[in-house]
Formats: C-alpha cells, sequence, structure tokens
C-alpha cells in the first residue's frame, strides 16, 4: 500500500498544473477568450474564468455554474480526452473552447476466484433505496457556500490505505471504482473541514455501506462526503469554516478498520482529492 501512495504522489508531482489563457481562434475577439487554472486531468478540477460578457457556460452541454465570470469544472475518473467549453454572450456571440484531459493509469485489482456480488441480503435491500434516496438529495442541494474559492486542506492526515481510482475485476467483470481516498487513523481522530461550506446531510443513524456519513457542500458544485465516522458533531444547515472540527474518523458502516474516506464530486463527477488538496502535509 505504501508503495501505491507512493506512486499516486509521484504522479501527482508530475502532473501538470495549468495557469493558462487559451489562444483566440480567427475572427474571434481578443475579449472572448477563457483563462483557467489547475490539473486538466481524469479526476481534476479547474477554476474557470469565462470570456468578458458570458451569460450562461456549458461543459459538453451541461451547465456550468459562475459567479459573475468565474467558477469550477471537474473531470470525472472516466472522463474523455477532450471537453468543450461553450460560452453564450450577452451580445448574442457563442465561443467555444477544446480543454485536453490528461489521461491517468489506475490501480487494477483482478479477483478471478470471487463473483462480483454478493449473496442477496434481504435487510440491505430494504434499507439502502431510502440512504441512497437520502445522499441524492443532499447532492442535488446547492448553497451559497464560498468554500470553493479556498484551497483545499486535508480533514485528516496520516497513512494513504486506499487510492482514489482503484478497482477490483471479479471473473472479468469490472466492479465500482473507488470513489475517494482512505487515511488510516485511530477511531477517534478529529475530522476538520477542508473548506468553509454548508452541511447538507448529517446521518445520526449509520448508513449501511457509509455508516456516519457527512457531507458539506462547498458551492459552485463542488461538495465533500466524509464516510465510517464515530460521531458527527454539526448538523444540516450548519455552516462550517476550513479546519473546524466536524466529526471524528471511526469504523462505522461497511469498513475493515477505522479510517477517513474523503470522496470530492463537482455536479455527477467524482474527483481524485489528491488533485484537489495536493500532497499531504502534517499539520
Amino acid at each position: 500500500m505504501r508503495r501505491w501512495a507512493a506512486a499516486a504522489l509521484l504522479a501527482l508531482a508530475a502532473a501538470p498544473t495549468l495557469a493558462r489563457q487559451a489562444e483566440p481562434v480567427a475572427g474571434q475577439a481578443a475579449d472572448a477568450v477563457f483563462r483557467w487554472s489547475g490539473t486538466a486531468s481524469q479526476g481534476g478540477l479547474i477554476h474557470i474564468f469565462a470570456p468578458i460578457g458570458t451569460t450562461t457556460l456549458t461543459l459538453d452541454g451541461v451547465a456550468v455554474p459562475l459567479a459573475g465570470r468565474d467558477g469550477l469544472i471537474g473531470f470525472d475518473r472516466d472522463a474523455g480526452p477532450d471537453a468543450v467549453l461553450t460560452a453564450t454572450l450577452a451580445d448574442g456571440r457563442s465561443v467555444s473552447q477544446h480543454i485536453a484531459v490528461a489521461p491517468r493509469a489506475w490501480r487494477i485489482e483482478r479477483l478471478d476466484t470471487l463473483p462480483r456480488f454478493p449473496a442477496p441480503d434481504p435487510v440491505f435491500a430494504q434499507l439502502r433505496p431510502p440512504e441512497l434516496a437520502q445522499i441524492d438529495a443532499a447532492r442535488h442541494r446547492r448553497t451559497d457556500a464560498q468554500g470553493w474559492r479556498q484551497r483545499f486542506l486535508w480533514p485528516a492526515t496520516g497513512r494513504i490505505s486506499g487510492l482514489f481510482g482503484a478497482q477490483r475485476v471479479y471473473r472479468g467483470e469490472p466492479g465500482s471504482y473507488h470513489g475517494g481516498t482512505d487515511v488510516a487513523l485511530p477511531t477517534g481522530t478529529p475530522v476538520r473541514a477542508p473548506a468553509d461550506g454548508v452541511v447538507v446531510l448529517a446521518a445520526e443513524t449509520p448508513f449501511t455501506l457509509e455508516g456516519h456519513l457527512l457531507m458539506v457542500d462547498h458551492g459552485m458544485g463542488l461538495s465533500s462526503a466524509f464516510l465510517h465516522l464515530s460521531r458527527i458533531d454539526v448538523g444540516v444547515g450548519d455552516t462550517v469554516r476550513q479546519g473546524q472540527v466536524i466529526g471524528e474518523v471511526g469504523a462505522t458502516g461497511r469498513a475493515t478498520g477505522p479510517h477517513l474516506h474523503w470522496g470530492l464530486r463537482w455536479l455527477d463527477a467524482r474527483l481524485d482529492p489528491m488533485l484537489v488538496a495536493g500532497p499531504m502535509t502534517t499539520r
């Protein structure tokens, strides 16, 4: 596992961080250009600055939230190699820009002796649908939180025990990939808000898989999920500040030991916390 973590850090160090302005194409006014900064790769997040006069912005046809001219764009783990931004300007013009999305290599573990799905569990089948409904509702709740403007911090630091994007293949059938980063820590270790936000879900009763699940909206479609907590110290609707203790590490739900699973999403795109928060450093 340490080798995987080291490899991930090396890949992160080698990943390009963009801070650029797209060149106008022939016939395009100089003010009708896009600027962005961040990591344009699978699992990455960029801060986008739309052209002057932009009224609406889309990414491959999906509406992108904006605050004035700036906002965020995230690329899913399985994002294709090319994405198209299209801005509609106040004067009626439409301006498009292609963004090259860098591919990444993911850790794949092949288990040829195990089936993908375990034996059916009637209790799980009864409990899971209402849990998924709560999670889906929380993911679609939008607030005016401004944490998306901040440089994200790690909610807890320790040994990385699970990498974003890792996937198991059962008898040739791919399972779901790991949608966050796991940090192995003792039960009771404080978990801190990585950025300002508003709590959109705080599971008082442990969910079957996620255990005590806490979700925080950071604004502009960006949200965090903290899984397997032993306790949650905030409630739905609470405003949290970067660095504030919001809960404690645990092993609730489906977990083999105490750890923090931190997941990040921009709209429906799952992001790699290691690309958003950068290399982990101890406080």
